[in-house]
Formats: C-alpha cells, structure tokens, sequence
C-alpha cells in the first residue's frame, strides 16, 4: 500500500522538473508546521524550540530555509535560458495575497470562553500587521526587483548591503525611550534599534512582543525584514548557479559540490562572528544569516545528490506532497490550530482536552506533545494528497 502511494506520488512529478527543490520547500513548510503545533508549549523538546536570544537551534533555521527556497525557485520558473519576468501585476498580485493572508490569520481568533472578550478590540485594533507571510511578501516582492534589475554581481553586492546596512544601524543609530534615555549599540531583548523603529512606526498594540521593555518588538519587524532579503538573495545566487551550469553529469556533480563547499563555509563563518555578531533569529543579524543560509545550501545539495542525480526518490517522495502546496498547508495548520484552541471543552479548549485526556496519560508530557504535532501533521498530509492526487495546486 505504501509502494503504491510513493508511486503515485512519483507519477504526477513532471518530467525534467528539479525534484530536490520542492522536496526542500516540502521539508521547510513541514517542519514549520511541525514545530507550531505542540500539544502543549511548556513541554517542548530543546531542538523544537527558538532559542532564547542569541543563539540558534535547528528550528531556527526553518524560516530562513523557506526565503532560501523562495530565492532558489525565482531562478526556477524562468528556466535555464529564460530573462527574468518583468515586475508587474503577477508578482505584486502575489505579494499582496500573501499579505492579506497573513492578516487573516492575525484576526482568525474568538475566545469563547470570556463573556466580555471584543474581537474587534482585540483583532482588529490591536491587529498584528506583520508576521510570517507578511514578511514572506515583502521579501518576495522586494527580491523580484532586484533580481529584474541587477546582475550577477549586483546580485552579491545587494545580498551584503541588505544583511550589513541594517545591522550598521542597529550598531550606530541612537535612540530614546518615553523617558528620555538614550541608547546605541543595544542586542538586548526589547531593547534594540530594531525594536525602538517598530514601535515608532506600528505601535505597541500592533507587535508581537507587545509586553517588551523598553520597546515593544516584532521578530518580523520592519527593519530585520531588509536582512531577510539577504537569506532569500542567496537563495537566487544558488539557483543561478544551476542556471549557468552544464546538464552533463559532471557539471551537476561539480555544482553539488560548489553548493556543499559554499555552504560548510557559510556556516563556519557565522559560526565564528558569533562572538563579535551574535546569531539571532530575531534581530535576523548577519551571522545568522550566514549559518541558516550554510545550513539551507548544504540540505540543497544533500537533496541534489540524491534525488536529482542519483534518482533516490521513493524515501523523501512524500515530502512533495507538502512541497507544491505549501501556502495551503501553512494556511490549513493555522486554521485548525486556532479552532482548536477556541473551541471550548469544560474548563479549557479542545486542543488542551485531546492533550490531557489522550496524549499525555498515554505518553506523558514532552512525548505527548511532540505526537500530538506528529498526528496533527499526518492529518493535514491526508488533506494535502487528496490535493495532490487531483492535481489542485493552490497558487497564491
């Protein structure tokens, strides 16, 4: 039965497509998924969470991975010898969609259990405005002018002044609280020129980490969003590699290599600034940049390896599934956990019932909330085939 579904799986790739890249985008949105919905936030495995501030774990790497393959397919869709579309109403149509579907989740919750709860209070006057699909868009849009416009070359110079200007802001630039107090240089959580620049321009009410002090911040934010390009600008220089290499064997052994080596160097080198650049998904700081850019390539070319040139495809075929869908996917885990979160069960939500009473007596706690994000996982699976299997493939 499961050969069978691997074949099917296998059938409907199209004949030449780069398998390992929606495998990779496939992995990225699945465990983005995987490590959103715990069965409970206080029991989570190490590697399962953020780090703290500095730092990073493998869930760290994530998001970045997602921009990484968002650069990548840019290349993609143009084709080995196609020019790069113009910027127009398909790619900002694109943008705006992922925006707006960002905002959807931000307003998606009611909290049925409190009698005096105001969702327009709450979700509309307090709206988050940025978040992981709001930031998705704007390095989208912002990537797709400057692969339009620049070259090769460009290209570079764009992905270190998008990763450097910020962060020389955030060294040099001073900045007051309500009291003020002046600042400069600041990496400290809630208090950083990232932080004092979003809540100048959103509000407090508008961030993430609303409560933060002095300023509240969002991991979003405005600025960091710049250092994002980078990531994604890397993503392009990867795939433009493909794109100017042969289609001999030797060529794609050699380009698997360039991408392992860049890698390996990438992450060594943002490994070694850490004392000097703090590794920070929040801040999105250079080092971090570097190492989850490391990470991205060196899982690229592990995939190209094996997939591409070496046709291993049965093992990780299931991937695919995520991969062509993986804004439907991403939207379908938000829905659903919040459902489960709103709707009521005694004293608590049913997401909190199905982890007390079948989860945790049953594996205990950090074992039962990892498969309860496990189950939650194959259940969207289930959805995602029966998408794949009739060939609906959600563009946004």
């Amino acid at each position: 039965m499961i050969r069978q579904h691997i074949d099917n799986i296998l059938a409907q790739v199209p004949s030449g497509r780069l398998m390992s890249v929606d495998l990779l985008r496939g992995l990225a949105i699945a465990s983005m998924v995987l490590v959103n919905n715990p069965g409970n936030w206080s029991y989570v495995y190490a590697p399962m969470a953020h780090a703290e501030w500095h730092g990073w774990t493998p869930t760290d790497v994530i998001f970045p991975l997602f921009l990484f393959v968002v650069g990548v397919s840019m290349v993609l869709s143009s084709g080995r010898t196609g020019e790069f579309p113009a910027v127009g109403r398909a790619q900002w149509g694109r943008a705006a969609k992922l925006f707006a579907l960002g905002l959807f989740l931000s307003v998606f919750f009611y909290n049925f259990r409190d009698t005096s709860y105001s969702w327009f209070e709450d979700r509309i006057e307090g709206i988050r405005w940025l978040g992981v699909l709001q930031r998705i868009a704007l390095v989208y849009i912002m990537a797709c002018y400057l692969v339009r416009w620049l070259s090769v070359k460009g290209l570079v110079v764009a992905t270190l002044l998008c990763s450097l200007g910020p962060w020389l802001l955030m060294l040099l630039v001073p900045y007051q609280n309500a009291a003020g107090e002046t600042f400069q240089g600041q990496l400290a959580f809630g208090n950083h020129f990232s932080a004092w620049l979003d809540q100048w321009l959103l509000g407090s009410e508008h961030l993430y980490y609303r409560s933060a002090e002095p300023f509240a911040f969002d991991p979003e934010g405005v600025l960091t969003t710049l250092h994002a390009v980078s990531t994604c600008l890397i993503g392009v220089l990867a795939g433009l590699a493909w794109k100017y290499s042969g289609v001999d064997m030797a060529s794609q052994r050699r380009l698997c290599r360039n991408w392992l080596v860049a890698g390996a160097l990438m992450l060594l080198a943002g490994q070694l600034l850490h004392p000097l650049v703090p590794i920070n998904k929040a801040l999105w700081s250079p080092s971090f940049v570097l190492v989850t850019a490391g990470v991205s390539s060196m899982l690229l070319a592990g995939l190209y390896y094996l997939v591409d040139i070496h046709e291993r495809r049965r093992m990780l075929a299931p991937l695919l599934v995520f991969g062509v869908n993986a804004i439907a996917l991403f939207m379908l885990a938000g829905v659903v956990g919040r459902l489960l979160i709103m709707i009521p069960v005694g004293e608590s939500s049913l997401k909190g019932w199905l982890y007390q009473y079948a989860y945790q007596p049953v594996f205990g706690n950090y074992a039962g909330s990892l498969i309860f994000a496990v189950s939650s996982l194959m259940v969207f699976y289930w959805v995602m085939w029966q998408m794949y299997r009739r060939r609906i493939i959600w563009k946004v």
